[in-house]
């Protein structure tokens, strides 16, 4: 007799198909109300930090190369005036085999997933981390699956995801397109279930677990290098991983004074799911329409606790232009000679502007950049926007209206690091709980550790509410 499939046979069984794709019985860790026992679900990989950087080196993954942006720097002291423009470093991501920062949490995996018998593995990615476990099962001799949520209802993609389909399926990977909408989850259950594949999920362990490696490479090499850590890391913000990650190897190394900084693209106004809005938006990653609700509600994700907890790490949160990061994209390559894809130049954006504020004697990091290629280009993004009824402009940026223009600024003194109100997205995240009870003590401490305030504070917050 065969399975049932129907749409609502596949969402009862949810948290059965997840258990046996993971390997992980999420229920374990749950503890009195919204407590949960975080810590023991990381060490639940069972790979410690130097284990984890073991299993990166036999796919050629870490270890990239860091850069000190000297005419960025340059320029950024120029506008900052006598004593500013911190010095601005790139751990330049791009060098991993796949383009992108994304092969960290890729590696551990799809490492674990042959480990347990595990014949393919399976993801739900527009494309940069779909790429990243289809090279990396290559490497592993698995099958591989990606599923990406890629047109909208009149069968138009961006440049950059199709790009993104082509890479994986270059790695011998089957993919899977899908018009924006509820289908995306439902498909992903639905094949996960028909092969038994591994879940390569961007939110389990094993993916934080692997960018763990890129905050411990950071506090090495500026130690070696520069007998310091780094004053503050920026780095992009979207499902909260990459940020999760880095502080966490940051602070397994004992740099716990490095400031961190996440930075998204502004998208506000345009919603993630909305057909009609689906290419409004030149940026399919690293914006607000990730970066807020996934901070403010981390388990809205594809598994039950997601190991993204960006509150707990984040000290500042900022946000660019789309425009913005196009002209630093361009900048990047004209005056570094460095060309990367603008996704990845988010963070560069945002540490440009944040350079000029501070100290000149003080070291601010980008931890990213990824892949560029004719998809990702600025000219093939700007071109798929004018087809989209975007227009193109040159002047200040803080007139930008997502979805509807894209202001190039005229002179990189406008590129302006917009801050977000981080106490505001922290009572987001304790209204987001969702209970009509009050609280315990166990829980009113948990909550202060997921957001980074005292007990007193959180308590505060609750009485207000």
């Amino acid at each position: 007799m065969s399975r049932d499939t129907s749409y609502e046979a596949i969402m009862s069984r949810k948290n059965e198909i997840m258990k046996k794709a993971v390997g992980i019985d999420y229920t374990e860790f749950e503890k009195e109300g919204v407590v949960f026992d975080y810590e023991g679900m990381m060490k639940k990989t069972g790979y410690e930090l130097d284990q984890v950087r073991e299993i990166e080196k036999k796919t050629s993954v870490g270890d990239t190369p860091v850069y000190e942006l000297k005419n960025l720097t340059k320029l950024a002291r120029k506008i900052g005036g006598k004593g500013k423009g911190a010095r601005i470093f790139l751990k330049d991501e791009a060098a991993n085999p796949s383009g992108s920062f994304k092969a960290r949490r890729a590696a551990v995996s799809v490492y674990h997933a042959k480990k347990l018998g595990y014949k393919g593995v399976v993801a739900a990615t527009s494309g940069n981390y779909g790429a990243a476990v289809a090279s990396q099962a290559a490497m592993q001799g698995l099958k591989c699956i990606i599923i990406q949520e890629c047109y909208d209802s009149e069968g138009k993609g961006q440049p950059e995801i199709i790009e993104k389909a082509r890479k994986c399926e270059a790695y011998g990977a089957e993919v899977i397109q899908l018009t924006v909408g509820p289908e995306l989850f439902y498909t992903f259950l639905k094949v996960l279930d028909e092969t038994g594949y591994f879940n390569a999920s961007l939110y389990t362990p094993f993916g934080v677990a692997g960018i763990e490696t890129l905050g411990y490479e950071l506090a090495t090499w500026f130690r070696e290098n520069e007998n310091k850590d780094p004053d503050v890391v920026v780095v992009t913000n979207a499902g909260g991983g990459n940020l999760t990650g880095t502080a966490r190897g940051l602070l397994k190394s004992g740099a716990t004074n490095t400031t961190i900084i996440g930075a998204s693209v502004d998208l506000t106004g345009l919603h993630m799911a909305s057909d009609n809005q689906f290419n409004k938006k030149s940026f399919t990653t690293g914006h607000t329409g990730f970066g807020v609700p996934f901070s403010t509600n981390p388990d809205r994700s594809d598994v039950p606790r997601s190991a993204a907890r960006p509150l707990r790490y984040m000290d500042r949160y900022v946000t660019v232009s789309q425009g913005e990061v196009f002209y630093m994209t361009e900048a990047m390559a004209m005056i570094e000679g460095l060309e990367r894809g603008p996704a990845g130049n988010t963070s560069v954006t945002a540490a440009f502007n944040l350079a000029t504020q501070m100290d000149e004697d003080k070291i601010i990091v980008v931890q990213e950049t990824e892949y560029t290629g004719a998809g990702k280009h600025v000219s093939a993004q700007l071109s798929f926007a004018r087809e989209n009824g975007i227009s193109i402009e040159i002047g200040d940026p803080v007139n930008q209206v997502p979805g509807k223009n894209i202001i190039l600024p005229k002179h990189p003194s406008l590129i302006k690091a917009k801050e977000l109100d981080m106490m505001k997205l922290k009572k987001s995240y304790i209204k987001n709980l969702k209970t009509d009870k009050g609280f315990s003590d166990d829980e009113i401490k948990f909550i202060a550790e997921e957001i980074k305030l005292s007990e007193e504070e959180v308590k505060r917050i609750i009485e207000e509410m």
